[in-house]
């Protein structure tokens, strides 16, 4: 069983959490191609480092003389000879870089990503130095007081001076440098690769194209990944959480299915129906929430703030989320209390609707039909009042979330717009950040949606909880006994007293009999002494309080239930018939029956004749409770279904009630014919149905006041006189 929860249960979560692990690093890597396409893309130009790939021998040689020759730039770079190229080579590197044609150059070897940063730390001041001095940048030619003629390079000059007149300019535009952020030095760094580009002759149009369709390609690949892994996810998830609900509904029917009449009147139907359906659901649907979200949320959320970590605007972030608890906390102060509430209007509200349309028949004789409507009314509009007030609540949830998401969208741009003006913040990057900001404020306000699914799922978890671990009051011992087949069938009562649960005084008391097989023996009394209480032992629907019942020599507490039942036939008072065919119903208890054994049963139920005249027979349809036959067919039916068993034990509990006397005496014949080795217990009302039987038993008050034969009884007990004398006259006696 632990194997089978694992590969249910366990396996396919920790597949969930893997596709969400992925699409959440999907989800994250986005925003970093937008700001790669708008930053390094459009603003830079395609460029998106300050190392360039290929240098001038003029700007090399600056660099390294600038540099102090920097062994890391030294040993970057490879010297491309022109006059030492092949054919195909010359042809390939003048095509990528044409002013080979002019002079030789320097190619960047393939270096990993440490290698590119530890050379990007090197070059990037001296880089800029020296494509300043390349361009003969004005401003600093004259903060640096320099003259030159027309046709002079400022490169040239900067080049051809000593050392010490070379270093001190170098220190002092260095010394400029250090005066700004990182986030500006790197812009001017990237500018100094796009000039030094130009220079070498590449086409930068198309350069900057094909990077925008390099990030644009990489963003479609993961942005489908992404997709794909949403779609898996959802089907996982969907699959587990029906896997959940269809575990948790298996669990409560069985539980159920094991109740005696005790746990049933503990929780009712209407409850119980509630709990197998609605409350399943919801836990179904907070489970799919808790995989889809509460797995997702941390991960998005987190690696988002790890994102903009670093960022200057990280403190609207905080503001967003005060605002958010603050919003959600007075959400939640006035909703849990209804959520705790809602499950027990359901209840209630399954229970009305299950009464009316149970009890219609009634309702329409005595004519309260207004007022069933008026207690429907009651039930629907406290339900109603209550989901409204909810869903008005989450109603105004969303547009506040989303109206602080907007207004924190607007004071990102209006903060960011600043820090870009100061250069501390690039347009990629600022619209980068919004949309981690979003996933921030988004994973807390889905995780927040959860919290508030979560009052009523954890009402709905403990309402089942409660069926699942109901201790049953009536099932095996740990040792079961066998039955003693020299007394099979022999039903036994012995100083048996039972009291229902919290009643204040027993309904059954010392009772005392024994039931043979091959015997009738009949219960009678007025209504409240104890008939159905009293066979309804046998089947153990409830258990003794005192004494014991033993069936073929055993007492039924020491037997295996699904055995003692398997020995009974019992017809209750109320004939209930279950949706199928009435050759399904017929087979309820029993193996598939021939056809000449479903002929048999309906015989002596005094059946076949109804059956006959139906279309198809024993294959014709019955609706759900029998509601398409008549009482005294459903009856008949519930009779030939007991039939149909064959036990050694039969109980009609009051089952010849909605027959005529004809068709009873008929049925009561052929029965006992059919059953001559079985002992049959019979409950009655009407003295024609036992006073043929080999013994009577009468009940007073939960007592045995009379024991014997109809014409023992009419001598020896007047309580049994008087209940025969108010159906037949004297004469007829």
């Amino acid at each position: 069983m632990q194997k089978n929860k694992f590969t249910l249960f366990v396996i396919p979560v920790i597949i969930v959490i893997s596709f969400l692990v992925v699409q959440a690093l999907c989800d994250l890597a986005l925003p970093d191609y937008t700001s790669r396409i708008i930053n390094n893309g459009i603003q830079q130009g395609g460029i998106n480092s300050s190392v360039p790939k290929v240098l001038t021998e003029d700007i090399y040689n600056a660099i390294v003389r600038i540099s102090h020759e920097d062994i890391h730039i030294m040993a970057s770079y490879d010297y491309i000879i022109k006059d030492n190229l092949s054919n195909n080579d010359y042809k390939s590197f003048v095509k990528d870089y044409p002013i080979l044609e002019k002079e030789n150059i320097y190619i960047l070897k393939d270096l990993d990503k440490e290698g590119i940063k530890i050379v990007e730390n090197s070059i990037t001041k001296p880089l800029i130095i020296a494509m300043m001095a390349k361009e003969s940048n004005e401003d600093l030619i004259n903060a640096l007081n320099f003259k030159l003629n027309s046709n002079d390079n400022f490169l040239n000059t900067l080049m051809a001076l000593d050392n010490d007149s070379f270093n001190k300019i170098v220190n002092t535009i260095s010394a400029n440098l250090d005066n700004l952020d990182d986030s500006m030095l790197e812009q001017y760094g990237y500018l100094s690769v796009k000039s030094l580009y130009s220079i070498v002759g590449i086409d930068m149009n198309n350069y900057q194209i094909s990077y925008i369709l390099d990030v644009g390609i990489d963003m479609l690949l993961i942005a489908g990944l992404g997709m794909v892994v949403a779609i898996l996810t959802g089907y996982f998830i969907s699959k587990l959480a029906a896997r959940v609900s269809y575990f948790l509904r298996d669990k409560v029917v069985n539980k159920i299915m094991a109740f005696s009449s005790a746990e049933f009147n503990k929780f009712g139907a209407s409850s119980l129906i509630t709990r197998s359906t609605n409350d399943i659901e919801q836990i179904k649907m907070f489970a799919i929430m808790l995989l889809r979200i509460v797995a997702f949320a941390p991960i998005i959320g987190i690696g988002a703030f790890i994102k903009v970590n670093d960022n200057p605007l990280n403190w609207l972030i905080a503001v967003a989320l005060i605002i958010i608890v603050i919003l959600i906390s007075l959400l939640f102060s006035f909703a849990m209390p209804k959520f705790k509430s809602l499950q027990k209007l359901i209840d209630k509200m399954n229970l009305v609707s299950r009464e009316i349309i149970t009890g219609m028949p009634v309702i329409r004789t005595f004519n309260t039909e207004q007022h069933e409507e008026e207690r429907f009314d009651k039930a629907n509009n406290n339900l109603t009042k209550t989901n409204l007030f909810i869903n008005r609540l989450m109603g105004v949830m969303m547009p506040s979330m989303m109206l602080v998401m907007n207004i924190i969208s607007i004071l990102i741009v209006w903060f960011g717009a600043k820090q870009i003006d100061l250069g501390n913040l690039q347009v990629g990057t600022l619209l980068a950040f919004i949309t981690y900001t979003m996933q921030i404020i988004m994973a807390f306000l889905m995780i927040s949606m959860v919290s508030v699914m979560l009052p009523r799922a954890m009402v709905s978890i403990k309402r089942i909880k409660e069926v699942i671990k109901t201790d049953i009051s009536i099932k095996d011992n740990k040792k079961v006994l066998k039955f003693n087949d020299k007394e099979k069938g022999i039903v036994e009562f012995k100083n048996v007293s039972f009291k229902y649960p919290d009643a204040e005084e027993a309904m059954l008391k010392n009772i005392n009999f024994v039931a043979k097989p091959g015997t009738v023996t009949a219960f009678i009394g007025s209504t409240g002494s104890g008939k159905s209480t009293l066979i309804n032992l046998i089947p153990r629907f409830f258990d003794v309080t005192e004494g014991e019942v033993k069936v073929s020599g055993v007492n039924i507490k020491d037997v295996s239930l699904k055995e003692l039942r398997n020995k009974i036939g019992y017809v209750p008072q109320k004939g209930m018939l279950f949706s199928g065919t009435i050759k399904s119903n017929l087979e309820l208890g029993t193996d598939e029956l021939s056809q000449k054994e479903m002929e048999n049963v309906a015989k002596i139920s005094q059946s076949l004749d109804f059956i006959k005249d139906k279309e198809k027979g024993f294959l014709s349809d019955i609706s759900q409770g029998g509601a398409n036959v008549s009482g005294g067919q459903k009856q008949r039916l519930s009779i030939a279904r007991a039939i149909a068993k064959k036990p050694d034990i039969y109980i009609f509990d009051d089952s010849f009630s909605a027959l005529d006397f004809k068709t009873d005496a008929a049925l009561r014949k052929a029965l006992r014919k059919e059953a001559k080795n079985a002992t049959i217990l019979i409950v009655a009302q009407r003295i024609n149905t036992i006073m043929n039987a080999d013994n009577i038993i009468v009940l007073n008050e939960g007592e045995i006041v009379g024991f014997g034969t109809h014409k023992e009884l009419l001598k020896n007990c007047k309580i049994y006189k008087e209940i025969a004398l108010s159906q037949i006259r004297e004469e007829e006696l």
